[in-house]
């Protein structure tokens, strides 16, 4: 056994994933010399290899496949592509190829040392890191940013070994396309998978265990994806409560509190997930992560211990790539002593891959009505757009919400094609200083025509006509 080596570093990040990636990167731009922890092989993360990329390469491969099995020439032609979902999900590889090569040259080009290993906490200042030939490095920093990510949750009482049970991370391995599917969880992941597997035409149980899905999002935009979900031919199920699972060779039950039975192919447990904490030493530092294995955090994103960060899913909502990525920057910066403030950390829009998308910035109605703000409404329904009607994409609104007297751009929703890109509009407007009159710049800008955009234009005067 080879006695430990030993690096000293300004910063240290453990983890890889988007957080990581930004807290290095900006931590090279303040002058620090960096080193990253990365216990998987290759850096990207989870987000890389397990979920966002993987699964929204696959979401795309699903969409055009649609799109040539509903083309009306393909149609009278007599054409009808078969592709397993192996061959789908295969389609995502190149990606994430491409992914983890332009990102590995990122730390390339900025002197980012990465050691491939399991970190653990030693004391304040140092971290053991575990190489998988057993060696073993001991690194020095005078800061450390935790962006460990997160897992899905697994319930001591269900068996993910079974071969027709899966998880988020699993359901990427599934071999074949099945004929029936059970999805436990109705957040994010799971009303994902649903929007997926029934565009592949599984048929679908989304059991939810509230009374409505997505409840964070406006309630408008949460009744719209319901009601697609359910024409499409999902299977809702609301205030549902799992009690157990049966397990066979060829099928899968589900029993629920209610006395329902949902049998199907397989199952999909989507239903919250875990920080990854354990194993990091942190009783060593004096960080305890709560009963999910998040990290709390001050407004700074430091932990307890104000030398010791924590960024991206392991610290819980909103649990996005792009949040994670920001919070890394912002932590580099304000452990750097530099303007930390001018990241927009509290401003992040969600981005949610259903069929159709939904992405939103803002107060809600809920919020909005809740602070007694007198606020108005202005709506573009995409049936009604010629760029909508051209791709085929009628489904959808954009949904914008102002004050009564200032016209103040309060909150942007959208539901539909392309509205995770449509979005970055509302923000973009919505950041700028002097916001009064903001709904003013749509009514009175040149939009191209025919584009997705030119819903803003629609949506401000619809609301602009309510109040003048």
């Amino acid at each position: 056994m080879h006695a430990p080596v030993e690096k000293t570093f300004d910063v240290i990040v453990i983890g890889a994933g988007p957080g990581g990636e930004g807290a290095s990167m900006e931590a090279t731009k303040q002058g620090k010399r960096v080193g990253v922890v990365e216990r998987m092989p290759q850096i990207g993360g989870a987000c890389t290899h397990l979920g966002t990329i993987p699964s929204k390469s696959l979401r795309a491969a699903i969409y055009r496949l649609m799109d040539v099995n509903s083309a009306p020439v393909f149609r009278r032609l007599g054409v009808n592509l078969d592709v397993s979902f192996r061959d789908l999900r295969r389609s995502a590889q190149a990606v994430i190829d491409q992914q983890v090569g332009m990102r590995r040259s990122f730390y390339d080009r900025n002197d980012v040392e990465v050691l491939c290993g399991d970190a653990s906490f030693l004391d304040a200042n140092r971290v053991n890191v575990e190489h998988q030939d057993g060696s073993i490095t001991i690194a020095h920093a005078h800061h450390f940013v935790i962006a460990t990510g997160s897992r899905p949750y697994r319930p001591p009482e269900i068996d993910f070994s079974h071969p027709r049970v899966f998880d988020s991370d699993t359901i990427l391995d599934l071999p074949e396309t099945p004929k029936t599917m059970t999805i436990y969880g109705a957040g994010v992941i799971g009303c994902e998978y649903a929007s997926m597997f029934r565009n592949l035409q599984v048929k679908l149980n989304l059991v939810n265990t509230r009374a409505k899905m997505l409840e964070f999002l406006d309630d408008e935009i949460c009744d719209a994806l319901a009601y697609h979900m359910r024409d499409t031919g999902v299977r809702m199920r609301n205030s549902e409560t799992f009690e157990k699972l049966e397990t066979f060779d060829d099928h899968v039950v589900m029993h629920l509190k209610s006395g329902k039975q949902l049998k199907s192919d397989i199952l999909l447990w989507a239903n919250g997930r875990t920080g990854n904490t354990e194993g990091l030493g942190l009783a060593n530092v004096g960080v305890h992560a709560n009963h999910r294995g998040q990290l709390e955090v001050n407004e700074h994103l430091q932990t307890s211990q104000p030398h010791i960060y924590a960024v991206g899913d392991v610290i819980g909502v909103p649990a996005l790539a792009s949040a994670a990525y920001i919070q890394g920057r912002f932590a580099a910066r304000h452990l750097g002593e530099g303007d930390s403030q001018q990241f927009r950390i509290q401003d992040i829009p969600t981005g949610i891959y259903t069929s159709p998308e939904i992405s939103s910035v803002g107060k809600t109605e809920r919020e909005l009505t809740d602070e007694c703000v007198p606020y108005e409404v202005g709506h573009s329904m995409f049936k009604n757009l010629a760029r909508a009607q051209i791709m085929g994409r009628p489904v959808g609104m954009l949904k914008l919400l102002f004050h009564r007297e200032t016209l103040e751009i309060l909150g942007v929703h959208c539901f539909g094609v392309n509205a995770t890109e449509i979005i970055h509009i509302g923000q973009a407007i919505m950041a700028q200083p002097g916001t009064a009159n903001s709904l003013l710049y749509f009514i009175n800008t040149a939009f191209n025509y025919p584009t997705m955009a030119e819903a803003y234009r629609v949506a401000a005067l619809n609301g602009y006509n309510r109040v003048k």
